[in-house]
């Protein structure tokens, strides 16, 4: 299935390459300001002084403004282009990394943060689609896991460059001097960027009101592939997500009592990992497409195994060669969150990608807000009891794990279906 090319394709090649990259170089920037928080979280603690539960809304609110605006995105994304929502995007987050730098006071820097997810979740849907219009469809799995490693990327220029700038220079200085790479994206894609090359134009889709909208949105929904593409995102990435995002300083420093600077570290090596596990992961989807599910399973099958040994370590510290293996292994929930976008891409048409990339986008980020909240809370109840709070990750495993059982055959049965109808197609297209 993923050697073939379908009538139409686009070319791919070094200038579908060049405005790609222009693209994933805003989503990289975006991941960058996403992640700030996770390298300061402690300081955040102590700059607003705020508890737990606090620090925690921080990164609820952003994802929730994220994921609370994929679809409203996708349907934007399948409305005006990649271009202009792209823009729009870069032009919010950075107005929310430059309010977080100057806020005085707790509500403001919330207020912030909100701004910030709303432009940050312009960016991921936008890039995909953008792949999907100047890369051939064969391409998808690897062009997604690439896109996927450039925000890896990102959030390792978050965990080692900003984090040391934040302790070098202090808060403001390091959070309005990171802003200044929003500025320098936008320029570039105002100048470069273009939605689709010559001769590739996608076909007038006139816009309805909100019946358009209704009509994108349960089109979508009903393809079960759109679905278990969400479940597989939800229960994928969330692990990471909250380990990077916010918690794993906390945990490292105060439940296992490493140094700022170790701690940093490991948080290092759950990026690289990421990065060398998305290659592979692309490498084996584009040419292997049924090792989708498997490698999902797999990855919550081998997180939650790491996870459960790291909680229940009989003694107080876990040994370094356990937390090791932790954010080795947590380094595979990116990658394999990018496998919801396989199952979601073929079952939707072109004028429909934005929509149903949107919706499997949601997966994870409700996941990681659910988890967020949960360990927040769980903390101040427990006295900062780490294991217990962390525990709340095997609830929203199961859960998920349950529903990508319950749609994998009918996906697979449709999936199969549009295959069979897409070469019937391409055998009747005329030379």
């Amino acid at each position: 299935m993923s050697n073939i090319t379908r009538p139409g394709d686009p070319p791919g090649g070094r200038r579908a390459a060049a405005v790609w990259g222009i693209g994933v170089s805003v989503y990289f920037v975006a991941v960058i300001f996403r992640t700030s928080l996770g390298v300061a979280g402690l300081d955040a603690a102590d700059r607003f002084h705020v508890n737990a539960s606090a620090l925690s809304t921080f990164s609820i609110l952003q994802l929730l403004v994220y994921a609370g605006m994929q679809i409203p995105v996708g349907l934007l994304v399948d409305r005006l282009g990649t271009k202009k929502v792209l823009a729009i995007g870069v032009v919010l987050f950075t107005a929310g990394q430059l309010g977080f730098a100057f806020s005085p006071t707790y509500g403001t820097a919330l207020a912030s943060r909100a701004l910030l997810g709303c432009g940050d979740a312009m960016t991921f849907i936008s890039v995909l689609r953008l792949g999907s219009r100047w890369f051939p469809a064969r391409r998808g799995p690897l062009v997604a896991q690439l896109a996927g490693l450039a925000g890896m990327a990102g959030n390792l220029v978050s965990t080692l460059l900003l984090a040391r700038l934040l302790h070098g220079i202090g808060w403001t200085p390091a959070f309005a001097g990171s802003s200044l790479a929003g500025v320098v994206v936008l320029v570039l894609l105002l100048v470069f960027l273009k939605d689709h090359p010559e001769g590739h134009e996608p076909e007038p889709f006139p816009h309805r009101g909100a019946a358009y909208v209704r009509r994108q949105i349960s089109a979508s929904w009903r393809e079960p592939g759109t679905r278990l593409g969400l479940w597989v995102h939800f229960t994928t990435q969330f692990p990471a997500m909250v380990f990077l995002l916010l918690w794993g300083m906390p945990f490292l420093v105060e439940a296992q009592g490493l140094t700022r600077a170790t701690a940093g570290e490991l948080l290092t090596l759950v990026v690289l990992s990421n990065m060398a596990v998305g290659l592979v992961y692309g490498q084996v989807v584009a040419r292997h497409h049924e090792a989708r599910l498997p490698l999902a399973l797999g990855t919550v099958g081998a997180t939650a195994l790491v996870w459960a040994t790291t909680l229940a370590y009989p003694d107080d510290h876990a040994p370094m060669w356990l937390l090791i293996v932790l954010c080795a292994v947590l380094g595979a929930c990116g990658p394999a969150s990018m496998l919801g976008f396989d199952f979601a891409r073929p079952a939707n048409p072109p004028e429909r990608q934005g929509t149903a990339s949107g919706i499997t986008n949601m997966g994870g980020f409700v996941a990681s807000m659910t988890t967020l909240f949960a360990v927040g809370v769980l903390l101040d109840a427990t006295g900062d009891d780490y294991r217990i709070a962390f525990s709340s990750v095997f609830v929203l495993q199961a859960l998920g794990v349950s529903q990508i059982l319950r749609l994998r055959s009918r996906a697979a049965r449709r999936e199969k279906e549009r295959l069979v109808a897409s070469r019937v197609s391409s055998v009747h297209v005329p030379a």
